[in-house]
């Protein structure tokens, strides 16, 4: 956890109110970093997860969404 996605990451996950879906995490986070692709964030985002910085489920039927929450 020494890139700048994952710190932009981490930052708008524990400022957030409640759950947000990849989507919102990525909106949130190209505020500051421009070049972030979805596939890049994604990952960070599983990273995170299986580190135990943060928290994530998949939910909703067929291809569904992710969620993710501060731990």
């Amino acid at each position: 956890m020494n890139d700048e996605i994952s710190k932009m990451v981490l930052k708008v996950i524990n400022n957030a109110e409640e759950p947000l879906e990849t989507k919102e995490v990525e909106r949130l986070v190209k505020k500051s970093l421009k070049d972030v692709t979805r596939a890049k964030l994604f990952y960070r985002l599983t990273m995170l997860r299986a580190e135990g910085l943060i928290k994530g489920k998949f939910v909703g039927p067929g291809k569904g969404v992710w969620i993710w929450w501060k731990k």
